[in-house]
């Protein structure tokens, strides 16, 4: 952990295993795992969790909207370090290099997008939104410190967007259906648990995506806090569903919103889940 790291008090609930491990292949029916990064550097635990545009010397700077001509919107934006110089050098984490996650204020429409990084630092990313208005735009990413280290950070920053063509919000997914049978309460010692069937309560097979059986974005629906989570193994599969289970090390209590990702007969469905997560006891 670097000095700046040591300064953070904020963290956006991250697993151990598979969201720092940062190394997965590109082969997408390979889980991530393990912690070897070019030159031996080691990678710290998430600092932020998205509600602030700077976090222990990183800021998200720049950020603008742009109409491509086909009318679909176009975001950019930098990342920028302590004296103000865009960042360029990143660890992959999740097979990417920075993950971008686009949330309305109602928390009806999500979008996980994988822009594209210039040679000066700029990164770009076609979206499309249904409709106009408080948006956030909210960055992850492992970046190199001067110590060959690997700071990851998540940042966050307002944006009023304009609709896009097409567009869907997250109602509700008709093929996947995904419910909690374990709720984590706060602190590091939480377990999320959720089951996976088809829409007839079936077990289904699922595949990866992004190096992970499922990928959780969730939302404090009061303060907008993000807690991202991705599952300790393999699925357990049981004539009640495909059970996950993720480590979950969440600081506030109340309820959230989740964005389930998960790959089911090679397709990527997103499913929307309530929870409440109780003070721990």
């Amino acid at each position: 952990m670097t000095t700046r790291l040591r300064r953070a008090t904020t963290g956006v609930a991250v697993l151990a295993l598979a969201a720092v491990a940062g190394c997965s292949s590109d082969d997408p029916d390979q889980v991530a795992a393990g912690h070897s990064h070019a030159g031996g550097g080691m990678v710290s635990m998430a600092v932020g969790d998205g509600t602030r545009v700077s976090e222990v010397g990183y800021s998200l700077s720049g950020l603008q909207v742009r109409e491509r001509p086909s009318g679909i919107g176009e975001v950019r934006f930098r990342i920028e370090d302590a004296d103000g110089d865009p960042v360029t050098d990143y660890v992959e984490e999740l097979t990417k290099e920075l993950h971008l996650y686009l949330v309305n204020d109602d928390l009806t429409v999500f979008r996980h997008l994988h822009p594209t990084r210039a040679e000066d630092g700029t990164w770009t990313a076609p979206f499309d939104v249904p409709d106009a208005g408080g948006y956030r735009v909210v960055t992850e990413f492992v970046a190199v410190d001067e110590g060959g280290n690997g700071d990851h950070v998540v940042l966050g920053r307002r944006l009023a967007l304009p609709p896009g063509d097409p567009g869907d919000t997250v109602a509700g997914d008709r093929v996947v259906d995904v419910t909690a049978s374990q709720a984590p309460a706060t602190g590091p010692d939480g377990v999320l648990r959720l089951v996976v069937r088809d829409a007839d309560g079936r077990p289904v097979s699922l595949g990866t995506y992004l190096g992970a059986y499922s990928h959780v974005t969730g939302f404090h629906t009061e303060t907008g806090a993000m807690v991202h989570l991705h599952p300790l193994d393999a699925p357990e599969v049981t004539e009640d569903g495909a059970e996950l289970t993720f480590h979950a090390d969440i600081a506030q209590a109340g309820d959230y919103r989740l964005f389930v990702q998960v790959r089911v007969d090679g397709f990527l469905h997103t499913v929307p889940v309530e929870l409440t997560v109780a003070p721990s006891a």
